[in-house]
């Protein structure tokens, strides 16, 4: 399957080139256009129970699967919030751990389920109790909320990362959460209060605006009601 990523940066789309038999599986309502010969349907993936619990790490019940019916077609897809796309290859020897809404799309032999936090993560790492887990091989493509950077971390070395700013990180990476400065007070005033500490060697892919804090600043403009 062949793709590339259009306008890459704010307002990224990805374009798929489908040959016939082919198929992509994507977030629902991702679709923005498509050849006519490409069949779409929706489908739950993996079964009830997955559905589920993909729905209570904020993903949807349903992905939508596009299948090239006859000769090449083409797929265009984007993301609902405003960001980067970016693809990662999955060679079925680890599994990649994606915040809400991270995911995008995916080839055929990409699995999407969820995996629940333990009780300190689920509360404070901002990622809630159950996050994305994204297993097999090929291609899965991760969305985001702004651009997309990557944290290369060599083995030993740490990174604190904001939570809100999480992507996607491997699972054989291990992180903990904790104050974001020496004390609670300067913590909570810096705008910060707590923080994920990445530990290599892997690699972290953060975005670079948080969509907690872009819905505050757009809250600010909304006039309250009496």
């Amino acid at each position: 399957m062949k793709y590339d990523v259009l306008y890459d940066g704010a307002f990224a789309m990805l374009k798929v080139v489908l040959e016939s038999g082919e198929s992509v599986k994507a977030e629902m309502g991702a679709m923005v256009a498509m050849s006519p010969n490409v069949e779409l349907r929706g489908t739950v993936d993996g079964g009830i129970m997955r559905g589920l619990g993909r729905m209570l790490s904020g993903e949807k019940f349903f992905f939508q699967e596009l299948t090239a019916t006859r000769g090449q077609s083409e797929v265009l897809l984007s993301p609902g919030a405003i960001g980067d796309i970016q693809a990662i290859e999955l060679d079925g020897s680890y599994k990649l751990m994606v915040q809400k809404d991270g995911f995008l799309a995916g080839t055929h032999g990409i699995q999407v389920n969820t995996k629940m936090q333990n009780l300190t993560r689920g509360l404070f790492s901002g990622e809630g109790f159950f996050i994305i887990e994204i297993s097999g091989r090929g291609t899965v493509f991760l969305s985001s909320f702004g651009a997309i950077h990557a944290i290369n971390l060599g083995p030993g070395e740490e990174m604190i990362i904001d939570n809100g700013h999480l992507v996607a990180w491997p699972d054989y990476m291990d992180y903990k959460v904790e104050k974001a400065a020496s004390g609670w007070l300067n913590s909570l005033t810096s705008g910060e209060a707590l923080v994920c500490r990445f530990r290599g060697e892997g690699v972290v892919l953060v975005q670079t605006r948080n969509p907690g804090s872009f819905g505050s600043w757009i809250k600010s403009f909304v006039p309250n009601r009496p």
